[in-house]
């Protein structure tokens, strides 16, 4: 029975969410599984994973093949590199001591560029806020500029229409005072 390290797809439509699973390679995708070490969500950036690592390890010493998308999150999480440095151990290459000393150096490392990754797309998000937030504030001021000039013009037409009223009310008045007169 050759078993599989695979994803079992979940959610909903367009929004994929995984479950990590060991399976029998002849069963379906999202069929029957053996045991569930973990998730795998692809929709936050970076993507979330879940796993239980000593599960995933056991199961890999065991003979599981991972498929080759569940390989690229075991090699992320550092479970391929813990399974290739157990393999130096039990050949004698070095010790075990050494071999968690090279392994915690490795995750401390890992960690670093997760956050930097986090830090940056922090960065950037914030630069486009305040880019957005630039932008607004211009588009602002020119309306209100724009609106300024057309009260401007607005009441510049007002003061025109009034003088020419004044001027053309005062000869009325003239005429309207020289016809009792007469």
């Amino acid at each position: 029975m050759p078993v599989k390290i695979r994803l079992a797809r979940h959610g909903k439509k367009g929004y994929a969410f995984y479950h990590i699973v060991v399976a029998d390679s002849r069963s379906p995708r999202d069929g029957k599984f053996i045991e569930k070490l973990g998730t795998y969500n692809p929709n936050t950036n970076p993507a979330t994973v879940e796993l239980c690592f000593d599960k995933a390890i056991e199961w890999l010493q065991k003979g599981a093949q991972p498929t080759d998308t569940a390989r690229a999150i075991l090699s992320y999480k550092g479970v391929m590199y813990k399974k290739h440095l157990l393999g130096g151990v039990a050949k004698g290459a070095f010790s075990e001591e050494e071999a968690e000393k090279r392994f915690e150096k490795w995750m401390n490392e890992k960690a670093g560029k997760i956050s930097a990754k986090e830090n940056k797309l922090e960065a950037d998000k914030q630069a486009a806020a305040k880019k957005r937030l630039a932008e607004e504030t211009k588009i602002k001021e020119e309306k209100a500029k724009a609106i300024a000039a057309k009260k401007a013009a607005a009441e510049a037409e007002a003061t025109a229409a009034e003088a020419e009223t004044a001027e053309g009310a005062e000869p009325a008045e003239e005429v309207a005072e020289a016809a009792p007169e007469a």
